[in-house]
Parts: C-alpha cells; structure tokens; sequence
C-alpha cells in the first residue's frame, strides 16, 4: 500500500485520467474529490465491500432450487 502525505488543495494522480484531490481536513477526517471518467465505478470502501458479498451471495444457488425450477418449466410445456 501506497501512503502520501497531502494538505488540503493537494492531490494525487492515478493512472492518466483520476485525480483525487484533498478538499478540506477537519475533525480528524479529510473530504476528498475524485475525478474520474463516468465509465469508472468509484464506490466507498463499505459500500464496494457490500456489492462484493451480494454478488456472492446471488451466485450461490441450491440444487433443489433448480431441480424446482426444471420443473416448473416441464409443467409450463406440458399446459
């Protein structure tokens, strides 16, 4: 891991096209500005940890779940 030092005003470049910028430090936390291209996703830590187990979680799936399904289907045809 990478760890700067910036003031408020000061930033960081990634890569060719996102700017992080330090906004304002205040009661021990810093605001921050992020540029980036729309095409990139920009979530905060929890939030991306959070999608990250959902999608787990959805791709998760229980035989039975499928063995009802198939033959749901079956039925469908069958009317």
């Amino acid at each position: 891991m990478l760890v700067l030092t910036r003031k408020a005003g000061e930033g960081i470049v990634i890569g060719d096209d996102i700017r992080i910028t330090i906004v304002e430090l205040k009661g021990g936390g810093a605001r921050i500005g992020i540029d980036a291209p729309r095409s990139t996703k920009v979530h905060r830590l929890e939030v991306y940890e959070r999608i990250i187990q959902e999608n787990k979680e959805a791709a998760q799936w229980d035989i039975a779940d499928l063995d009802a399904l198939s033959q749901s289907i079956v039925q469908e045809k069958k009317s």
